[in-house]
């Protein structure tokens, strides 16, 4: 290829990939009120949008992978943790971590009730955006994942040639703990010590029958795995005092697992985490 050829190719070249991206952008701006739901975009979306840029929030956390990465990304927290779960928390964080123990803790922002509310708008309408499954990163709470640490391996019961039955209870059940909507690994550990936005899971079958034979126990279960049907279908049912995962005598736990799950599967969940002793 002499000089003019090799001109001529940079110039086509650029001129192409130039189309290329112009028709791309067109394309994304075309998608974008679909993708994003543009149509509920409403008041108190706008004045949570403004309050999460008044107070520097990307300063420490990011929005489908941008900003900081000192805090998790909440792309999606408001589905995996629930309205009343981010009310308590926007009010006073303190409540939830101890700045000794986890080195890290969020400021209060002092913020009113009315930013708090859009906020939490805000953050609702970006987790409905199609951000297709970006970023993949699962949120950090305690520096653990929800299967970090020494969580216990529960027993599966093999077939031939060691394959894991596909209708052992618990290992349905395992599935549904990593696959619920929302799923339960968002909130809850496996490993011990390791409290999420939810209580760890690990020993839950002991600390079980503790609950039930103390006399402020206010559920109706009568046995281990009633108790965790319960406490998934009907996390309001019994409270633990003094423990910030309620407000106002509601869980924070989503009360939509009764509906969204059928009754086999919280049958198989139920008996995955009776396996954590």
């Amino acid at each position: 290829m002499n000089k003019r050829q090799a001109r001529y190719f940079a110039i086509g070249s650029t001129l192409v990939a130039t189309m290329v991206f112009l028709g791309l952008t067109v394309d994304s701006h075309r998608q974008f009120p679909k993708l994003t739901n543009a149509q509920n975009i409403t008041p108190a979306v706008t004045l949570g949008k403004n309050t999460w840029h008044k107070n520097n929030c990307i300063n420490c956390h990011t929005l489908f992978g941008e900003g900081a990465y000192y805090a998790p990304d909440l792309t999606k927290i408001a589905q995996q943790r629930g309205a009343p779960y981010l009310q308590a928390f926007l009010k006073d964080p303190s409540k939830f971590y101890d700045e000794q123990r986890h080195r890290r803790l969020m400021p209060k922002q002092d913020l009113s009730d009315a930013e708090i509310d859009g906020l939490i708008a805000f953050l609702d309408w970006v987790s409905k955006v199609d951000n297709q499954n970006w970023p993949p990163r699962p949120i950090m709470v305690t520096g653990l994942g929800a299967t970090g640490g020494n969580a216990p391996v529960p027993a599966v019961t093999a077939g031939p040639a060691g394959a894991v039955s596909d209708k052992d209870p618990v290992v349905l059940g395992e599935r549904v703990f990593r696959s619920a909507t929302p799923a339960c690994t968002a909130c809850h550990s496996l490993s011990v010590g390791a409290n999420m936005a939810g209580p760890s899971l690990a020993g839950i079958a002991t600390r079980t029958q503790q609950t039930m034979a103390s006399p402020t126990y206010k559920g109706a279960a009568t046995d281990l795995e009633s108790f965790i049907r319960e406490s998934i279908t009907q996390p309001s049912a019994h409270l633990v005092e003094g423990a910030m995962y309620s407000a106002n005598g509601v869980s924070f736990m989503p009360n939509t697992y009764g509906k969204d799950l059928t009754p086999e599967q919280v049958t198989h969940l139920a008996a995955f985490l009776s396996t954590y002793k």
